[in-house]
C-alpha cells in the first residue's frame, strides 16, 4: 500500500528592494545668512536637477516614487521633499521643478500658517505658506504632507501632544486641501517607535526622518540632506552612499 505526503506550496517572499533614494530639501532663496545650511539658491536647485535629469533620474513625489516601487518599478525615480513649507517655495522652487518635469513632496506645518520658523533660534525669520499658498501648491501637482502641527520634536511630546502634531495636523491638511494626506515628515527629522507608532495610528502612509536607526518600514524611511554645497560630484557620491549605507526598507520592493 503506497501513501504519499502532501507537500505544502513553497512560499515566495518578495525580499525588499535597495533603498528609495529621498532628497530633502527646505528652503530655496538666498543663502547669505544661513547658519544652519538648510537653503539652497534656485541656481543651485536648478543644477542639482539637471544632474538628476542627466543621471537618466526623475524627481518625484515621495507618494509617487513608493506606488512605482510597488509595482516593482521606480528604479529611475528620486523623491524631492521640502520640510517646514516655507513661502519661498511658490516663487524660487515650483517653477525649477515645473522646468525640470519634476513633482515633489511638501511638508508643511497646518498650526503655523502664515508664520516664520522661530523653532530656529539662529537663523532669519524666514515666511511659512499661507492656507492659499498650500492650496496654490497642490493646485500645481505638489503632494502636500505633514510636517506636524507646530514643529514640535515627538520624541519629547507627551501622549496629548503627541496625537494633537500627528492626527489634528493631518485633518486639518485634509480640510484644508480637500484631498486625503498620507505623508508625514518627523520634525527636527527626530523618531523613536512612540513616535512612529502614533503617526501609523493616525492614519498616515509613511513617513520621512533622517536616520532612523534601528526603525525599518515605511513609517521610518531615511532621507539624505541636499544643500547648498552639493555639487554634480557630490550628489553622485551622496547617491552611492545611500544604497551602500542604508538597510533596503522593509516592505518596499
Amino acid at each position: 500500500m503506497s501513501s504519499c505526503v502532501e507537500m505544502a506550496p513553497p512560499v515566495h517572499r518578495s525580499r525588499p528592494g535597495p533603498v528609495p533614494w529621498i532628497a530633502m530639501y527646505h528652503s530655496v532663496g538666498d543663502c547669505s545668512d544661513d547658519p544652519y545650511r538648510i537653503t539652497v539658491s534656485p541656481a543651485r536647485l536648478e543644477r542639482q536637477l539637471r544632474w538628476l535629469r542627466r543621471q537618466g533620474l526623475r524627481g518625484v513625489s515621495v507618494t509617487e516614487l513608493l506606488a512605482a516601487r510597488a509595482r516593482g518599478e521606480g528604479r529611475y525615480l528620486v523623491a524631492l521633499t521640502f520640510d517646514d513649507g516655507y513661502a519661498d517655495f511658490l516663487v524660487n522652487a515650483l517653477p525649477v521643478l515645473s522646468r525640470w518635469g519634476c513633482t515633489a513632496t511638501l511638508f508643511v506645518l497646518p498650526g503655523r500658517l502664515g508664520g516664520v520658523n522661530d523653532w530656529d533660534p539662529l537663523g532669519p525669520r524666514k515666511p511659512l505658506l499661507t492656507a492659499a499658498g498650500i492650496r496654490r501648491a497642490a493646485a500645481a501637482g505638489v503632494e502636500i504632507g505633514s510636517h506636524g502641527l507646530t514643529h514640535v520634536d515627538l520624541t519629547r511630546a507627551d501622549d496629548a501632544q503627541l496625537r494633537h502634531e500627528t492626527a489634528e495636523s493631518r485633518s486639518r491638511l485634509e480640510q484644508l486641501t480637500g484631498t486625503g494626506v498620507t505623508g508625514f515628515c518627523y520634525p527636527y527629522g527626530t523618531v523613536d517607535r512612540r513616535a512612529m507608532e502614533a503617526v501609523r495610528a493616525a492614519g498616515y502612509g509613511y513617513a520621512c526622518a533622517i536616520d532612523p536607526g534601528a526603525l525599518n518600514g515605511p513609517h521610518a524611511l531615511p532621507r539624505v540632506h541636499v544643500g547648498q554645497n552639493d555639487s554634480a560630484a557630490r550628489l553622485l557620491l551622496k547617491y552611492r552612499l545611500h544604497r551602500l549605507r542604508r538597510r533596503p526598507v522593509a516592505g518596499l520592493r
